[in-house]
C-alpha cells in the first residue's frame, strides 16, 4: 500500500489515540494529512481552538472543526426522545448515536477533498471500529481506511512513549479516565469500567454535586419536542437540552453504569452522566403515558427499543430507520403539555403532567371511583362475551 504523499482524512478528537494517529500518518508514512472534528455538542470554543493548535506540531495540513449538533438533533435525538429510547432501559446511547454523525460528516469532507485514504483511531475492541469503517465503507467507498492504533494493537503506553520521543509532551498520562462528551451525555471510561465488581469515583464524573435544596423543574413538549423549561419558550430545543443539563448535573441525576452487549458479541460497560436525556425521557414518557392510546404506547415500546438498537449496532443508514422515524413522529400529534418534577441531589422524582390532550378524563370516569360513560350493566355484559373465548377452551380441554 503506497501511502508517501496520499492526502488522508483522519477523524480527530484530540485525545491520544487520534494525537498517535495524525503523527503516525504524517511522519512516518508521510502522508498528507487533513485532520476532521465532528463536534456533536461536546467541545467549548477554547478546547476546539486548542484542538487546533495541537494539530500545528503533528504535520497536518489542515484541521477542519464541524458542528454537527444540530443536524444531530434534528436527525437523530429527536427520534431518540420520541422513541423514550434507553438502552437496556439505562443507557440513553449517548456516544453511539453521535459517531454516525460524526462518520458521516467525516465521509463526505473526505470526498469533497478527493482523499486517498480515510482513518481513524478505534481500537479493535470496541463498537467504534464498526461504526467508523461501515459508514465509511458506504459513503466513501473510494477512499482506503487506515487505522493504525487497532492494526498495530499498541498500547497507550507505547503511544504516549512515541508522541514523547516526538517532542510532543502532552498530559495524556494524567488523564485516569477518557471522557467522551456530547450535547447528548458523557461517556466515562476508566479502571473500574474494565471490570464487573466496580464502579468510578465520585470525583471521575465531569460535573459535581453542587446543589442541595430540592427545586421544581417542568419540562414542556409540543408534539413530542422540546419547548420549554421552566416556563421559559426556547426555539431552539438544543437550548433547552443544555439548560435542564446544567440544572440535572447540579444534584448528580443521570450518573450511572452502563452494561450492554457490544457489536462483535462480548459484554461491555461505560460510566455516564447524562442528566439533561434522562430527564427529558422519563418526562416524555410520563405526558405519553397521558396522551397516547394503549397500542400506541405498546408498539412505540416495540419500536422505539429497536430504533435504538439498530442505532447502537452501527446502522443508522439501514433504510427500516428511516421508516421508524416516520411512525415515531406520527405517534407525537397529541403529546403536548407540561410535565412536573422534583429534583434532589442524585435523584428525581415525577409529580404529574398538564395536557389539554390528557385521556385520563373525568367526563368518561375516575379510575376505582366513579364511572360515567357505562353502567353495572354494560360491565357484566362485557365480562361475560371477553370471557368466551377462555370459558371455551377450559371447557372443551377439562380434565375429568
Amino acid at each position: 500500500m503506497i501511502t508517501k504523499d496520499k492526502k488522508v482524512v483522519l477523524a480527530y478528537s484530540g485525545g491520544l489515540d487520534t494525537t498517535y494517529c495524525a503523527l503516525h500518518l504524517s511522519k512516518d508514512l508521510g502522508m498528507k494529512v487533513y485532520t476532521v472534528l465532528g463536534n456533536t455538542g461536546g467541545f467549548s470554543d477554547e478546547e476546539l481552538s486548542a484542538i487546533e493548535n495541537k494539530t500545528q506540531k503533528l504535520g497536518v495540513i489542515q484541521h477542519t472543526s464541524i458542528d454537527l449538533t444540530e443536524e444531530y438533533y434534528a436527525k437523530c435525538i429527536k427520534y431518540l426522545i420520541m422513541g423514550n429510547v434507553l438502552k437496556n432501559n439505562c443507557y440513553p446511547l449517548s456516544v453511539s448515536s453521535e459517531r454516525a454523525f460524526q462518520a458521516m460528516a467525516i465521509a463526505q469532507y473526505a470526498n469533497e477533498i478527493g482523499a486517498d485514504f480515510i482513518a481513524h483511531g478505534s481500537t479493535g475492541a470496541g463498537n467504534d471500529q464498526i461504526r467508523f469503517d461501515l459508514i465509511f465503507k458506504i459513503m466513501a467507498p473510494n477512499a482506503q481506511i487506515i487505522t493504525p492504533t487497532r492494526d498495530l494493537e499498541l498500547s497507550r503506553e507505547e503511544e504516549i512513549q512515541y508522541l514523547k520521543d516526538h517532542g510532543i509532551d502532552d498530559t495524556f498520562e494524567k488523564m485516569a479516565y477518557s471522557i467522551n462528551a456530547g450535547i447528548w451525555g458523557t461517556s466515562i471510561g476508566g479502571k473500574e469500567t474494565l471490570v464487573s465488581d466496580q464502579t468510578i469515583p465520585e470525583e471521575a464524573y465531569p460535573s459535581q454535586v453542587t446543589q442541595t435544596v430540592a427545586s421544581e423543574l417542568s419540562i414542556g413538549f409540543e408534539k413530542g419536542e422540546l419547548v420549554s423549561v421552566n416556563g421559559q419558550k426556547f426555539e431552539n430545543p438544543i437550548d433547552a437540552i443544555k439548560t435542564i443539563e446544567k440544572l440535572g448535573s447540579a444534584y448528580g441525576i443521570g450518573r450511572d453504569m452502563h452494561i450492554g452487549d457490544t457489536i462483535l458479541g462480548t459484554k461491555g460497560r461505560v460510566a455516564f452522566e447524562a442528566a439533561a436525556p434522562v430527564l427529558i425521557l422519563k418526562a416524555h414518557e410520563m405526558l405519553e403515558k397521558h396522551c397516547l392510546s394503549k397500542w400506541q404506547m405498546h408498539w412505540k415500546d416495540q419500536l422505539g427499543d429497536f430504533y435504538g438498537m439498530l442505532l447502537h449496532e452501527a446502522q443508522y443508514l439501514e433504510p427500516l430507520m428511516r421508516n421508524i422515524e416516520c411512525f415515531l413522529e406520527d405517534t407525537q400529534a397529541t403529546v403536548s403539555g407540561e410535565v412536573k418534577l422534583m429534583l434532589y441531589p442524585k435523584y428525581y422524582q415525577m409529580i404529574g403532567v398538564n395536557s389539554p390532550n390528557d385521556l385520563m378524563n373525568d367526563a368518561f370516569g375516575q379510575y376505582g371511583e366513579k364511572n360515567e360513560g357505562w353502567t353495572a350493566d354494560d360491565v357484566k355484559g362485557f365480562t361475560t362475551i371477553l370471557a368466551n373465548s377462555m370459558k371455551i377452551y377450559h371447557t372443551v380441554n377439562a380434565k375429568g
